[in-house]
């Protein structure tokens, strides 16, 4: 596999775009030899939903298309990027809030931290955010056949 690996896709901010941003990073993954069925590809989609939910939801229409980048370095470490033009940074949500939507990035947070991997947001030349995640890359060893 080469030492570098680069893939995106620019989606409209639509409730729809959720699932075909899953269904990109899934796909790509599994070209770079991640299987779609692994535990690692549900933490990488669950991750994606999220993301790609905060750009859709919480950009109250300033923001037209996000943009999904996936970047694989030597095999060791995967990073997820969510990009929107919406200048605003997620906010944490108090604990004692009560409410049905609006704990993304708390999820991100603890799937981020439970892979051994980190979140950043940086804002971009444009004056958007990119919300990224890091996580170490673990394919999983193929089980050796003994003939």
């Amino acid at each position: 596999m080469a030492d570098h690996q680069e893939a995106s896709v620019t989606l409209p901010s639509d409730p729809a775009s959720v699932s075909a941003a899953r269904t990109y990073v899934t796909d790509v993954l599994a070209t770079w030899g991640l299987p779609s069925d692994s535990e690692t590809a549900d933490t990488v989609r669950l991750i994606v939903s999220e993301l790609a939910t905060n750009a859709v939801q919480h950009t109250f229409g300033l923001s037209p298309t996000f943009t999904v980048d996936i970047e694989l370095d030597r095999d060791e470490q995967l990073r997820i990027g969510v990009t929107d033009s919406h200048p605003r940074f997620p906010k944490r949500l108090p604990a004692a809030v009560q409410q049905d939507n609006g704990r993304g990035m708390v999820i991100i947070r603890w799937l981020t931290a439970e892979s051994g991997g980190k979140l950043s947001v940086r804002s971009t030349r444009e004056g958007g955010k990119t919300v990224s995640v890091t996580l170490p890359w673990t394919v999983p060893v193929e089980p050796v056949s003994a003939d």
